[in-house]
């Protein structure tokens, strides 16, 4: 219903359509007009068409992205992963290249991050090679008709019209010069546009550009020509390696430096305005400098080592001290050629406070294979020889059953069996811990082992991070102070810095982020003590100095394995726990190399060559010196004045003294009492002498050191003289006197194989029972009357004696040939 002019008209429901291309023009506005209307679609009616086409634009857009982007994800830009030939870079803790391991096609790339180039060399490249590069969005329209504009007018390239992402991704994908492949590979540079930042692509670009020959990449360059990090470069030197990728085999400085210097040249020309005009003029006046082309090989067995942990990374970062490196390398390679042929050397520098391993030599030489120079000996595990007594005398104070002045005595002597020697063949009766730990003596380690136990020692050593090996079905025994188990130089490397790290080990660390592990090797006190046992020889050492002067501040201890086959040496300072290995890595043995004839001077050389001032070092307050007195080991306050035959300076841990080990062939009490007479002081009994009588008593020295004893020490451990009343229960003067055998003798097997046997038998004494050790080994109490029968099963020397519970003794030593000619 309408309304029109107050009358009102009907109109029908449903009328015939209108054909508005009939109407004339005019009418379809009237015909519109007189439709009805809201406010809303007279708004929106008139635009419609342009709502239309924008709905069309929007849609053919979005189908267009949609296509852009299943292209791109169906035929991606090439970027390097793990099948490319990357070298895979193991480095110093500065950066400097250890070694590098190229891909399959021999490339030498190493990975570097924007922010570790130098900003000269940023501000190089962009200015001389893409000016735009941060504000287009791959391609630079304008660049690309000024080159087609020059080109078109000369018939000649005169300016590339390329972004550095169009050379990145030539680059990435290399392709033709041709227009086709101009347009693919602007196609590309908008894909790594859509895909990264500018920061991606310019480390893309600074890792991948070739630089000639195998180079690849900035940092390769700058150490390759340069020999130096690519953050260090010079204005000159920033400018050369941003103008060499234009032409990297023309441009090489190492081998056409003049082109290089006209390169360079045109590249600073156009910093003005970046650089000062005084820069300029000071890299135009540098001299071009380029090195020889050569691998870089620093730790070569370690960057393989690491290599063959690392999972699919490009560069590793080692905790190597590229200078220290160098200097325990040279030193390496400069004794190795006085050694025998195929011997090898492996030495290892390891900074105590972080525990990381500043210098790692695996072998003498690595270009050397007549020496195993594949082989690596810091990690082989090998007889440690003496280099494990440290640990039994710190963890024998810890378990109170030492001090620094212990007595203990080197003699030849038998441990249910073991018979264990001195190196040099010698003995030197009555010694101190600090003293047999100093000169490396085998009896007196054996005789604290046998305190210990052999299993517990190993079981702290273990628990200390310290595991030795054993042959399978092996049991630590007595021999494994001596070298008879198996441990490496990385590991005793980690021990040893328990000395300068208040007893606490740790494992040496080759990464920076490798973790930290640290285990309780000794106590503080303990670990001080042997350190300076060590260092100077403890107390008494010290006192004998007497104007040496001032003591380095290493504590160092050198090991032989059995038959020469390993020379070991082992020092801490207060910075550094440095190691070194000399042997064959096959075992064979080299007759006259020992620990400190070949190990240990190589080892002062490098200890020279690090910062090995000593500080002064305050004892912990577990630990204090006082004076003890042998033989008994006691205080000397504590100790009678007759009873201190010797007094020494001792370090004590725990505020402990402990005694002297008893005695294991006479057993008993430590002191003897009997009885004198009180005016003559000489020895007598009530069955013999009516007079008064006074008991005394005197200290008794270890039964097997009696016979090392001085003249004097002897007098004062024996008894003294019987009265001539009672000579009848007196000893005679003469002591005891071995019948039977000559000292020095020298016998011979027969042809037929007999085996020599000897009848012995001892004058001055004729009751009672005396005591016979053969090298040592206790033969057990035999009647003073009787004779003594032994055999001498094996060829060698024998050193025979025989003593009494008084102290008196004699000892004859005799040599066993094999027979025929001397040996």
């Amino acid at each position: 219903m309408t309304e029109d002019g107050g009358r009102r008209t009907e109109r029908p429901r449903h009328s015939a359509p209108v054909d508005r291309a009939a109407l004339p023009s005019g009418a379809g506005a009237s015909f519109h007009s007189a439709q009805p209307q809201t406010f809303l679609s007279s708004v929106l009616r008139p635009l419609s068409p342009a709502l239309r086409r924008l709905r069309l634009f929007l849609f053919l857009l979005a189908s267009l992205l949609a296509l852009l982007f299943a292209l791109d994800r169906l035929f991606p830009p090439p970027m390097p992963g793990r099948d490319s030939p990357n070298a895979l870079l193991v480095a110093a803790r500065d950066g400097t290249p250890l070694r590098a391991f190229p891909g399959r096609a021999h490339i030498w790339r190493h990975p570097v991050r924007v922010e570790d180039v130098s900003p000269r060399y940023l501000e190089a490249l962009i200015r001389y090679e893409d000016r735009m590069f941060y504000w287009h969005p791959g391609v630079n329209p304008l660049s690309i008709l000024r080159a087609a504009w020059q080109w078109a007018r000369r018939g000649k390239i005169v300016s590339g019209g390329s972004t550095l992402t169009m050379q990145t991704a030539r680059i990435l994908e290399p392709g033709t010069r041709s227009v086709g492949g101009k347009a693919r590979q602007m196609l590309r540079a908008l894909q790594l546009e859509w895909r990264y930042s500018k920061a991606e692509i310019l480390t893309l670009y600074l890792n991948y550009a070739p630089m000639g020959g195998v180079l690849e990449g900035v940092e390769a360059a700058s150490r390759a020509y340069l020999g130096k990090p690519a953050r260090r470069l010079s204005h000159a030197e920033a400018a050369l390696l941003a103008a060499l990728p234009q032409a990297p085999s023309l441009y090489r400085p190492d081998r056409h430096p003049e082109r290089a210097r006209r390169a360079r040249d045109k590249v600073i020309a156009r910093m003005g305005g970046v650089w000062t005009a005084e820069e300029m003029r000071d890299a135009l006046s540098e001299p071009p400098y380029a090195q020889t082309l050569k691998e870089p090989l620093l730790a070569p067995l370690l960057a393989e080592r690491l290599r063959r942990e690392a999972a699919g990374r490009a560069r590793i970062d080692s905790t190597i001290d590229a200078h220290i490196q160098q200097t325990v390398e040279f030193l390496l390679a400069d004794r190795v050629n006085l050694l025998p042929p195929r011997v090898s050397m492996a030495a290892l520098v390891m900074e105590n406070e972080t525990l990381e391993v500043r210098a790692y030599a695996g072998s003498a030489d690595f270009g050397d294979n007549r020496r195993f120079a594949h082989v690596d000996m810091a990690r082989a595990s090998r007889s440690p020889g003496s280099t494990l007594k440290p640990f039994l005398y710190g963890l024998a104070l810890d378990a109170g059953l030492i001090h620094s002045e212990s007595l203990l005595a080197d003699v030849p002597q038998s441990f249910s069996g073991y018979q264990p020697g001195n190196f040099q063949q010698s003995f030197r009766g009555p010694v101190s811990v600090s003293e047999a730990l100093v000169k490396s003596l085998n009896v007196p380690a054996v005789e604290v082992l046998e305190r210990l136990s052999p299993a517990h020692f190993v079981a702290l050593l273990r628990r200390g991070g310290l595991k030795l090996d054993f042959p399978r079905g092996g049991e630590p025994n007595l021999s494994v102070i001596l070298g008879g188990a198996g441990v490496s130089l990385e590991q005793l490397v980690g021990a040893y810095s328990a000395l300068a790290r208040r007893g606490l080990s740790g494992k040496p660390r080759l990464t920076p982020d490798a973790p930290i592990l640290e285990q309780r090797m000794l106590s503080p006190g303990a670990a001080f003590i042997i350190r300076d046992i060590l260092e100077s020889g403890g107390p008494v050492g010290r006192a004998l100095e007497s104007g040496a002067g001032q003591r380095r501040g290493i504590a160092w201890k050198t090991g032989t394995s059995f038959g020469f086959r390993d020379a070991w040496a082992i020092g801490v300072s207060d910075r550094h726990t440095v190691g070194v290995w000399v042997g064959r890595p096959d075992g064979t043995p080299n007759p006259g190399f020992f620990g400190a004839n070949v190990a240990a001077p190589l080892l002062v050389d490098i200890f020279n060559a690090l910062d090995a001032r000593a500080s002064a070092r305050q004892p912990p307050p577990e630990a204090r010196q006082e004076r003890i007195c042998w033989p008994l080991g006691l205080r000397q306050t504590r100790t009678a004045p007759e009873h201190c035959h010797q007094a020494r300076l001792a370090w004590l841990l725990n505020d402990a003294a402990p005694p002297t080990f008893p005695d294991r062939l006479r057993g008993g009490e430590s002191r003897s009492r009997f009885q004198v007479d009180a005016v003559s002081q000489r020895r007598a009994l009530a069955d013999c002498f009516t007079g008064q009588l006074q008991t005394r008593e005197i200290a008794r020295w270890p039964a097997v050191l009696e016979p090392w004893l001085t003249p004097d020490a002897r007098r004062r451990a024996v008894p003294p003289p019987w009265l001539p009343a009672c000579a009848g229960y007196a000893t005679p003067e003469a002591g005891l006197k071995i019948v039977g055998a000559s000292n020095g003798m020298e016998l011979r097997r027969s042809s037929t194989g007999g085996i020599p046997t000897l009848r012995l038998e001892v004058r001055g004494k004729t009751d009672g029972e005396v005591i016979w050790l053969v090298n040592g080994k206790n033969m057990g109490r035999h009647p003073a009357r009787a004779s003594f029968v032994y055999r001498l099963e094996q060829p060698g020397r024998y050193d025979i004696t025989v003593l009494d519970d008084q102290g008196h003794y004699d000892r004859v030593t005799g040599i066993l040939h094999r027979g025929g000619r001397d040996p």
